[in-house]
């Protein structure tokens, strides 16, 4: 029996690519020849995601070429399969990443300097290996209990790297958009790109930059097509230009252009992921933490084989998706977790995880004696 539901990978995909990648790659791609490349955007997309365009939506896949050959789109590298394997295995981690930069370059000719990890996790040691396997860049979220008195609308360096930049998400901003767009109590809304702009502009001589990053998802799937998302990223640009002093930045650029103001030091595991922005969401309770011991237990017994089958299938089991479903806390940003979830409770989706890994174990033993 096959681990993974492909059909329904498929129809989950089929309903992102119609709704959000194929009419916000159009806009974003319209704005960038409106504004003669003024206009500029980033992305960070795993190669599971591509391994899957490539195979069912390759017009979805080009629309992604098209922006990249603009000049004006930045590509980010992440872990192949948006694992948490920086955690567990440092080998593992840095593997996944050379398979990541390499479908990147096979697919769209770019070698990305600036990295951002799953669900922008971050410590201190994380930074040092990134910046020894040559990163220029670095991205995480602006936590409160990291930055405290600063500003997230800085460029800083991490400690204990010689000049590792860090871009940190300004996670009101983004989230005004991700989150609150089309929340009718919220005080601000609607929200209309005049309004948003004005924001923008306010910062200007307090910040040297405004990072806003969100799941693309945003636009068109999570804030629904009729809600008016589309239209606001359109009437955007030309509502941030109106003030002299604001440009748009690919997330290299930015770096490379300003100096960090200070250090950040962060010897805890921050995310963005709800009020903690910590791993809680992954990580938080005993399910989720024995499943992912177990799967990583596993590396030498599956790496062993050499089988490419089976080495897939181990690191597809690694993606954070899977101990998400597993959570049980109160999620503080909506349902955004539980979007996709295809299972009935956080204890289904562990059963579930801990059948598959133990059928895993019992064919490494029986056909490959490891």
């Amino acid at each position: 029996m096959p681990y993974f539901d492909e059909q329904r990978n498929y129809q989950y995909l089929e309903r992102i690519v119609r709704k959000c990648y194929l009419p916000a790659n159009n806009l974003l791609l319209n704005l960038i020849k409106k504004y003669k490349g003024k206009f500029k955007v980033s992305f960070s997309i795993s190669g599971l995601l591509l391994e899957q365009l490539e195979k069912y939506f390759p017009q979805a896949l080009a629309s992604f070429q098209s922006l990249t050959r603009t000049g004006s789109c930045e590509l980010v590298s992440e872990t192949y399969h948006h694992s948490l394997s920086f955690l567990y295995s440092q080998s593992e981690f840095k593997k996944q990443i050379a398979q990541h930069r390499k479908k990147i370059k096979a697919i769209f000719n770019f070698e990305p300097a600036t990295f951002r990890n799953t669900e922008l996790a971050f410590n201190n040691e994380m930074a040092k290996t990134i910046e020894q396997m040559g990163y220029k860049t670095v991205l995480t979220e602006g936590a409160g209990h990291i930055l405290q008195w600063r500003s997230p609308d800085f460029v800083y360096k991490a400690k204990d790297t010689k000049n590792l930049k860090i871009l940190m998400r300004n996670y009101k901003l983004s989230d005004d958009i991700s989150f609150r767009f089309s929340e009718k109590s919220w005080s601000e809304w609607p929200l209309t790109a005049e309004k948003f702009a004005h924001w923008i502009s306010a910062i200007n001589g307090n910040g040297q930059v405004v990072n806003l990053f969100m799941d693309y998802e945003t636009f068109g799937e999570h804030q629904w097509e009729d809600t008016g998302i589309f239209q606001f990223m359109e009437n955007l640009p030309a509502e941030i230009f109106k003030n002299k002093d604001n440009n748009f930045k690919t997330i290299q650029e930015a770096a490379t252009l300003y100096p960090s103001v200070g250090e950040i030091d962060c010897p805890q595991t921050i995310s963005w992921a709800d009020t903690e922005r910590d791993l809680s969401a992954w990580l938080g309770n005993q399910m989720q933490r024995e499943a992912a011991n177990k799967i990583y237990k596993l590396e030498n017994a599956v790496l062993a084989t050499k089988n490419k089958k089976s080495i897939d299938s181990w690191r597809k089991l690694q993606t954070s998706d899977h101990f998400y479903y597993m959570c049980t806390k109160w999620f503080s940003d909506g349902d955004v977790h539980k979007y996709f979830n295809p299972y009935e409770s956080p204890y289904d989706c562990f059963i579930s995880y801990m059948n598959i890994l133990s059928d895993l174990q019992l064919k490494l033993a029986n056909k490959y004696n490891v």
